[in-house]
Formats: C-alpha cells, sequence, structure tokens
C-alpha cells in the first residue's frame, strides 16, 4: 500500500524587514478560541460575583483521603472543586442553564468543562454527570481528559458542550480574576490560590491562620440573574467548607 502522504507543516512565523517583530500564523484553534470569546463578550451581558472560601477542612480532608488511598490516587482541590459545582448547580438549577434565543433551556445534570492549557491552546475538556460520581472517579475522568489534551487526542464531544465551566489559575499563583463565559453556557467560575489569612480567635495569641482562597462566578444576565449566582455561590462555598457533604 502507498505510503500515507506527510502531515503539512505549519507555516513558519514571518519576521519583518527590519527584524522588529515576527508575525505568528494562526492555528485553527487559536482561530476557534478568537471567533468564540469575541462572540461570548460581544453576545453575553457578564456580571461577577466574588467570594471567599475558607478551606482547612477541605484540606484535612483530601489529605486523609489521600494518605488512605496509598498511592492508588491523588485527589486534586480540583476534583473538589468540580464536585461541589456538579452539586451547587443541582441545588441551583437556573444556574445550570443556557439562553436559547426563544426559550431558556436549564438541564438536569451537571457537564462540568474544566480549562486547560495545553501548546496550541486553552481547551475546555468535560467531566459528564459529575453529579453521579465520586471523588475518585472525578479524578480518573481529569487524568484522563488532561493526557488526551496534552496529546492533542481530546474527540469533539470531548470537549464541546458542557453546562458549566471551572478556570482554575491558583497552581499559577493568581489570587483573583474573571474568566470569560464558554458559550452557549451561562457561568463560569474563575479560581485563584490559597492564601494564609489572619483572623480573630479565643486563644493566647488572639489570632488563627486560614487557609482561604477567593472564587469569582462569570454569569450570564439574560439567564442568570444576580440573586440566583449570589445563590449558586452560597451553595458553593457551603459544600467546599464542609466537605463531607461531598461524600454523601
Amino acid at each position: 500500500a502507498p505510503a500515507a502522504a506527510p502531515a503539512p507543516a505549519a507555516p513558519a512565523p514571518v519576521i519583518s524587514p527590519d527584524g522588529s517583530f515576527s508575525e505568528i500564523p494562526l492555528t485553527n484553534m487559536r482561530k476557534a478560541i478568537a471567533k468564540r470569546l469575541t462572540q461570548s463578550k460581544q453576545e453575553i451581558p457578564h456580571y461577577y460575583l466574588t467570594i471567599e472560601v475558607v478551606l482547612d477542612d477541605l484540606l484535612s480532608v483530601r489529605s486523609q483521603l489521600n494518605k488512605e488511598a496509598a498511592g492508588k490516587f491523588k485527589l486534586s482541590v480540583t476534583d473538589f472543586l468540580i464536585k461541589a459545582s456538579s452539586k451547587a448547580l443541582l441545588d441551583v438549577p437556573a444556574a445550570n442553564s443556557q439562553w436559547a434565543d426563544t426559550c431558556i433551556r436549564q438541564f438536569h445534570n451537571a457537564d462540568i468543562s474544566v480549562a486547560v492549557a495545553t501548546e496550541s491552546g486553552l481547551i475546555t475538556p468535560i467531566v459528564f454527570t459529575a453529579n453521579n460520581k465520586g471523588l475518585k472517579q472525578i479524578n480518573s475522568d481529569m487524568s484522563e481528559l488532561k493526557n488526551k489534551a496534552s496529546e492533542g487526542k481530546l474527540k469533539p464531544h470531548e470537549f464541546q458542550g458542557g453546562t458549566f465551566t471551572i478556570s482554575n489559575l491558583g497552581m499559577m499563583g493568581i489570587q483573583h480574576f474573571t474568566a470569560v463565559i464558554n458559550p452557549p453556557q451561562s457561568c463560569i467560575l474563575a479560581v485563584g490560590a490559597p492564601q494564609q489569612k489572619m483572623v480573630p480567635a479565643d486563644n493566647e495569641r488572639g489570632f488563627a491562620l486560614q487557609t482561604v482562597m477567593n472564587v469569582s462566578l462569570s454569569c450570564d444576565h439574560r439567564v442568570v440573574d444576580g440573586a440566583v449566582g449570589a445563590q449558586w455561590l452560597d451553595a458553593f462555598k457551603g459544600y467546599l467548607e464542609k466537605p463531607l457533604n461531598l461524600l454523601l
């Protein structure tokens, strides 16, 4: 059989005559990112809500579960964020909805898209029906999706769709940011880095240290009113601050 034709080489950057800049040709992924995010900011009336979450109990539960796993798996904070988001979406279903021109489409399961950076650009693989999965299964799904994303092997159905998105820049030290909604979804959660914070306490020192993080919810005001966004954040915060409820 004849050999398969080699894949076309990516166009090389064009350097200006005086060498002062280079023009990098757009990849198909970069074109798609530009089109979708421009559409989002032009068509979706964004607003933003920020809340502080105390993480001490979550980090303690995570440490205990990872210790008991004895290396079989290692839960990340993102796994807890996915599970907490899915449960909060069922508690506040108006946040698990999309604008569909003639109606608002409300979903009965939480399919959580998670922003993953790759060499080609940002992609959002989906943990389907996260509301029906335990932390261990979510961790396994995310590990597989991240590997596929880094190798460029995600299939379209694995990153197209979803009902809600999480973007976590905390591992890069970013303390607070707001994210652009991933259309046609109505909400995206921006997660900052954990920080140590002094709070008043009834002890000899008069204070204690807490681990806290800021999360910001971007909402589509056509679908999710401010009170609904606030209700969702309150439910999400409750699950993270009482993480044993995520195990039920």
